[in-house]
Order: C-alpha cells, then structure tokens, then sequence
C-alpha cells in the first residue's frame, strides 16, 4: 500500500491533520503521523519506507532523502522551500512541490499588522504615527506581496513594487506603482516590505547599498526569511540612524545585540508567525495533499520547483 507520512516538528492544527487524513485514506492510501518529534533522526527513521511526505518547516535533508528508499515525492506546506535539498531530491528523481498562496493571506495581514503594531509605539500608551499617506515598497510582488498591497491600499498608504519577475503593466494594473529598481524602491519608499525568497541570489541581499537609501522614519518589514537580511549592514545602519527600524516575525541571528542597543527600534515576534493562522494551515494542509494524490495517480507536477 501507499504510504504517506506527515511530519511536522510544528504541528497542523486538528482539522489539517483531519483533512489531510480523508484526502490520503479516500485515495486508498495508508496516513502516517508524526508531530513534534525531537530529534532529526525520527524523521529519517520514519520516512523509510513512504512514498510521499508532507512538511511545515522540517528540514529534508540529503540524510532524509537517502533514507526514503521509495519517496517519490516531497509537499512543503508553504511557500518556502529552502529547508528541503532540491539538489539531494534531484538525484534521486524525488519530486518536490510547494503549496503558493495558501499562506498569502495569513502572511500578508501579519505584515500590515505588525506596522500597525510598531508605528503605534507597540501600544505602550505613547502617541504614534499613521499608515495613512506613508509611501509603502513591496519587494517581489507576488502572492503575498499583491495581498499586502491589497490590505495596505485601504489604510490609504500609497503603494510601490519591485519585482523583476512580473511584468510593469501587472503591476500598474492592480493600481500600484511600478518600480524599476531595487534602488528606486528603497530610495522612494519609508516603509518596505520584504517577500523575497532564501536563495543564492538573495541571501544578505538586503545590505546596506539598500538601506542607507530609505528616507527620514524608514521601517523594514521583514515576514520573508532571516538570511535575506545583511545583519551587519542592518547592524550599521540601526547605529547610524536614530529614524531607522525593524521588525520580523523571525529574530536575526544578532537579535541580542539588537535588544541590548536599539530599545524601541525594533519588534521580533517571538516565533515565525507568517502562516500561523488555522485559515492558513487547513488550507496548506489540504493542497499538500491534493497535489501528492494527483501527482501519484495523474503525475500532475504542478508547483514542481525542483528539476531532473
């Protein structure tokens, strides 16, 4: 019988995992659990002898695809897919797949929120600042970057976009103004809002070139990945300027030093929150399913991101 193991370090919520399981069970295959496992090595025990896998956040590593002798493919429940070895699945000939936009939302409404948050003085009772009129940058304008501008339009903010990927008059369509350049978007923009991936091209791309070229009350927003993030550039910046923030849902690495230095400069969730909504992870939950089903009964390899 088929197998497919669902393993989350972070588990879904109840009615995910519920979902998932009719999905699997009704396409005649067996369902597998494993949650909030402890170590790496139950991971690599337990996919064994799967044929498909579904992950959050875990790490998929050569070790794990070695180990699944028959996996024949991996579902990341999300957007991101750099905790899964693209370059280990290939040789393999293990497809993998990730689930876009079904994390938009959640993702996109933390973004706004959490500008809210920050431009309120974190609600301490002090006066603040409005969105309103405030120029906001959307850098890569994707799923969640086209929702941010979305939700952000109705604070009256007036809206830009970087992305080298999506044509000017997509852009210009959806009533947002079309940017040329990285440099044009930093250099325009107070607050920016990061939707780019972690990849070869990206990581510590956010350097201080961009920075430096943010106007008078800059706000970085980053709900994207921590390693986009130049920390010393960041560091820099947040000792030269006094006007400067930022705020993530997930801590940098010099997080500490941040804290100890740059009171009131800064906002780090406490974890990553960008899909932590039930929306978000009943939606992720049942198109990871969908798609191994029918990528195991059709060979439908839509939202492939990996190449053998």
């Amino acid at each position: 019988m088929t197998k497919v193991l669902v393993a989350t370090v972070k588990p879904f919520a109840p009615a995910a995992v519920n979902s998932i399981k009719i999905i699997i069970e009704k396409a005649g295959y067996e369902f597998i659990l494993l949650e909030k496992y402890d170590d790496q090595s139950e991971l690599i025990r337990a996919v064994e002898d799967v044929d498909a896998l579904i992950i959050r956040s875990d790490k998929v590593t050569p070790e794990v695809i070695s180990a699944g002798k028959n996996l024949k493919i991996v579902v990341r429940a999300g957007a991101g897919y750099d905790n899964v070895n693209l370059e280990a699945a290939s040789a393999k000939q293990v497809v993998v797949m990730n689930t876009p936009g079904q994390n938009s939302n959640a993702v996109a409404e933390l973004a706004l929120g959490m500008m809210v948050y920050y431009a309120r003085n974190c609600f301490n009772g002090k006066p603040g600042t409005e969105l309103k009129g405030k120029k906001l940058g959307i850098h890569a304008y994707g799923n969640v970057g086209k929702m941010v501008g979305n939700i952000a339009k109705g604070f009256g903010m007036e809206i830009y976009a970087f992305d080298p990927f999506i044509p000017r008059e997509q852009i210009e369509k959806d009533g947002v103004i079309w940017t040329g350049s990285e440099e044009e978007l930093y250099t325009t923009c107070q607050y920016v809002s990061l939707h780019i991936p972690a990849n070869e091209h990206t990581i510590k791309s956010i350097d201080y070139h961009l920075l430096s070229k943010m106007p008078s009350g800059a706000i970085l927003v980053n709900t994207a990945r921590k390693e986009v993030i130049d920390e010393e550039s960041l560091m820099k910046i947040l000792n030269e300027r006094d006007d400067f923030g930022y705020i993530s849902d997930i801590a940098p690495d010099c997080a500490d030093e941040i804290k100890e230095k740059y009171e009131g400069k800064y906002y780090f969730s406490p974890k990553k929150m960008g899909a932590q909504t039930a929306e978000a992870n009943i939606n992720a939950g049942i198109a990871s399913a969908n798609q191994i089903v029918n990528y195991l009964e059709k060979g439908i390899k839509t939202f492939m991101v990996n190449k053998f």
